[in-house]
């Protein structure tokens, strides 16, 4: 696997400008545009111990603690990084979370632990998600700088197969590596990470901070066997007739939901997790049936209104574009995906169109997508999720000229394994039915978490339904034992 550059921590440090985004330091847009590199500029030491400094350590539990999906102790946290102890705060955050320097990143801290913070009721909260993000790298450059030293718990001999080296795999195979269980993370991808490494884009969340995750995690003997579809390559009953004692699944949601409209199936219409993986990895960590030529459009759409959208959108405008633009059937104040990345893609020259939805994609002569047929909408009555209703305007129809459009609406789980796999429950679309506390599926040693149970959510939701089944998974072991 690729190795872990020593100064990540350092790129591009000295290249800041502060905006209007909770105080955070970016790249400017015309420079950052130019390549693939992170926006958010990392804290430096003394900006950090600032920043912490201004914690006015809430009573236990603090409303930042109970608004974190996985609950970490952020006053105790706050209160290391304000005396420089950093390692210390490191380590606060790895009783409850597996990854820190991934979670600080991406997660969406404006609603979740830094928009609970009780500063933000008269003046600016605690950036919470950076200092998060800079302990967990500070200490993973020592750690690795420092030969890497790792603590062997003492082996239980027994044996547990994770399903999918995403998030919620991630978490489960930390957890339970460290109550001393052999662990082995299978996934069809060649690159262990899943959406972290293929779903989100290096502006992001860089790919170096997940492959440093993995490499630890391997470092302290946790195993990976990747291209392996369980399902396909191997059934969850061959794993156990293998010897493992039991099963994790967190295999995500991977297949892209259709609009189901003509000319969906034209060469330049691309889905979204496709075009992701497609615009933003190696190729040397591509599949092999993804391995093809990859042309970039000059007048590109995206279809959508989430956060890959966003991500979807913003990867555009880092490729030889001329025009990028976004339609969504709705309004901007219906959009589910995070309001913060749509400013950034204003910011780098995207363009929205509301209240628009695709009828028709239209070819060129060639065979090629040449045009979007489409129509304007009004806002109806409130569908079941309290969302007003799209309806369309009789005669409104229009051709916008387009020659790649990615349609990003939404993620289905792969419903290969709940086929085969002899009693285990799933729901209509593949989501696998689980008892919510453990991850416990209708099949005896067989658990899940994530978004193949949940549908698509948050990294760190994921991380904590792996952290929570490998809790319910040890106790089984034990039982068992």
């Amino acid at each position: 696997m690729q190795s872990v550059p020593s100064d990540f921590l350092e790129i591009n440090r000295k290249k800041r400008v502060y905006l209007p985004f909770n105080g955070l330091s970016y790249r400017s847009p015309n420079e950052r545009v130019c390549d693939f590199s992170e926006v958010v500029m990392p804290l430096d030491e003394e900006r950090a111990r600032f920043e912490a400094s201004r914690c006015i350590h809430c009573p236990d539990p603090a409303p930042c603690t109970i608004a974190c999906p996985v609950h970490n102790d952020i006053p105790s946290a706050m209160w290391l990084i304000e005396q420089g102890k950093f390692d210390e705060a490191f380590d606060i955050y790895r009783k409850t979370s597996s990854l820190p320097s991934i979670c600080g990143r991406v997660c969406p801290h404006e609603q979740l632990c830094q928009g609970s913070c009780v500063l933000s009721k008269e003046d600016e909260p605690v950036l919470t998600g950076a200092l998060e993000a800079f302990v967990a790298d500070y200490a993973t450059c020592r750690w690795f700088s420092e030969g890497a030293v790792v603590e062997k718990m003492t082996s239980t001999g027994n044996r547990v197969a994770v399903v999918g080296a995403g998030p919620a795999g991630l978490g489960c195979a930390d957890l339970l590596n460290h109550r001393g269980h052999s662990v082995t993370i299978f996934d069809a991808l060649p690159q262990p990470g899943g959406l972290l490494m293929y779903g989100i884009p290096g502006f992001k969340l860089p790919k170096e901070v997940v492959i440093a995750q993995v490499e630890r995690l391997q470092k302290e003997g946790v195993e990976f066997a990747p291209n392996q579809f369980i399902g396909r390559d191997r059934t969850i009953n061959e794993l156990f007739a293998e010897g493992y004692q039991a099963v994790f699944i967190g295999v995500g949601t991977w297949i892209d939901s259709t609009m189901g409209i003509p000319g969906e199936d034209l060469p330049g219409v691309y889905k979204g997790s496709e075009f992701l993986i497609l615009a933003n990895c190696d190729r040397k960590h591509l599949p092999e049936n993804l391995k093809n030529d990859f042309k970039i459009g000059q007048n590109l759409v995206v279809v959508g209104g989430g956060d890959t959208a966003s991500d979807c959108l913003r990867t555009a405008v880092r490729l030889d574009t001329e025009k990028v633009t976004c339609i969504y059937r709705r309004t901007e104040n219906e959009m589910p995906g995070s309001r913060k990345d749509r400013d950034l893609a204003r910011e780098e020259n995207a363009d929205y169109q509301f209240l628009t939805q695709p009828i028709r994609f239209i070819p060129r002569d060639d065979g090629h997508l040449g045009s979007i047929e489409c129509v304007r909408n009004r806002l109806g009555e409130p569908d079941e999720k309290g969302r007003r209703r799209p309806v369309p305007l009789e005669g409104s129809n229009f051709i916008i000229q387009a020659d790649m459009a990615v349609l990003a609406i939404g993620y289905w789980p792969d419903k290969t394994i709940g086929e085969t796999t002899p009693g285990l429950e799933t729901r209509k679309w593949g989501e696998i039915i689980v008892d919510p506390l453990t991850g416990q599926t209708s099949r005896k040693g067989v658990f899940a978490g994530g978004d193949a149970v949940t549908g698509p959510d948050l990294v760190v939701t994921a991380m904590a339904a792996g952290r929570r089944a490998a809790q319910a998974i040890d106790r089984f072991l034990m039982e068992n034992d």
